[in-house]
């Protein structure tokens, strides 16, 4: 072999060497395809599978200025906890998004086992619950700008929650159900906006009627964000035009408190009948892929002796599904909903408005 002939092997042979190199970043990287943040680090929205997305295990509701880590035994909750956990695993259930909020139990450290011993994912979140009248707000809150409240959000997604190096994979907000957002709620999505455009977190927030929605949706736009990273959770007790209209704009509408009652009126606003015709209005509109359900079940409260009574998480999978089933939505409409909408709301991705 001459030096000529040398000369082309090394070249083809390092060629090689920087294609395989890239094909290993480009799969490996959970941001190939964009990435979710579970509680053990970013994952591939491809791996969410069918997926919970309002969920709890364990809520206190003492209010912001008692609550704490102190309040619970976590390996007391775990054992209460983690077979219901299992019973969504043997579903087929592979994700389950943790909605509690800092100051109302959110305990990273506990979700993550909970995965480890169940194998199933978990997210948590960021943000702060301003429904109940700020019950659940630290009073440090009040002498904040948005800006600084969206620092702190922005620094847990950055550098983990508290001491545990565990990020949140959403902000999570609540707003008082009223005619009009008072100026506190507004400085929290006005703040949720600001952690959104720094952190590609989609924004769910506790909301329920029309007008709360769509003010919030309003100022979302107003600072440059588009609709899709909003979550407008509680959905159900809004109007259906009113779902279907911000269905249209981008929003994702969370139809949640799906419950299976055996002595419920099957026509009655709450009913699994019920649920199933809002979902059929957003159907033919076209608007299945802008929809998410959940129970919003749960959960371990610390007050409680043992915890409390903690509801289960299957009324989907052994109760609604059939209802949409026998309603005609097929097996892809459902997959729509519980897998392929939750993957794309979560995907970590700062949505800014068209004209931007």
């Amino acid at each position: 072999m001459d030096i000529d002939e040398f000369d082309d092997l090394k070249i083809i042979l390092w060629l090689l060497l920087f294609l395989i190199f890239g094909i290993v970043i480009i799969t490996c990287r959970p941001d190939a395809e964009g990435y979710i943040m579970t509680v053990n680090g970013p994952e591939a929205p491809g791996k969410m599978g069918l997926t919970l997305e309002h969920e709890h295990i364990l809520v206190d509701f003492i209010g912001a200025d008692s609550t704490g880590y102190f309040r619970w035994n976590r390996d007391s909750v775990i054992a209460k906890t983690e077979p219901l956990v299992h019973e969504i695993r043997r579903r087929g259930f592979r994700t389950f998004i943790e909605c509690t909020p800092a100051y109302l139990g959110r305990d990273p450290v506990l979700l993550k086992e909970l995965s480890r011993k169940t194998g199933v994912n978990f997210i948590t979140n960021t943000g702060y619950y301003g429904a109940n009248n700020n019950k659940y707000i630290p009073k440090s809150f009040y002498s904040q700008s948005a800006e600084e409240l969206a620092g702190i959000w922005i620094n847990e997604f950055r550098n983990g929650i508290d001491d545990s190096g565990i990020r949140p994979g959403f902000i999570k907000i609540a707003v008082n159900p009223s005619d009009s957002l008072s100026p506190e709620h507004r400085k929290i999505i006005t703040a949720a906006g600001i952690a959104h455009l720094a952190t590609g977190l989609v924004i769910a927030s506790h909301t329920g009627p029309d007008n709360p929605a769509f003010e919030q949706i309003n100022i979302l736009k107003k600072n440059g964000i588009n609709p899709s990273a909003f979550i407008w959770v509680h959905a159900q007790n809004g109007t259906q035009d009113g779902n279907i209209n911000a269905a249209k704009e981008g929003t994702w509408i969370s139809l949640d408190n799906i419950h299976y009652r055996p002595d419920q009126d099957p026509g009655s606003k709450g009913s699994l009948e019920w649920y199933a015709e809002r979902l059929l209005a957003l159907k033919k509109q076209g608007l299945l892929n802008r929809v998410l359900i959940s129970h919003d079940s749960g959960w371990y409260d610390p007050s409680e002796p043992g915890g409390g009574k903690i509801n289960g998480y299957t009324a989907i999978s052994d109760y609604f599904i059939p209802v949409l089933i026998s309603k005609g939505f097929t097996k892809n409409e459902i997959d729509q909903i519980l897998i392929k909408n939750p993957a794309e709301a979560f995907t970590v991705r700062i949505r800014k408005s068209q004209s931007d």
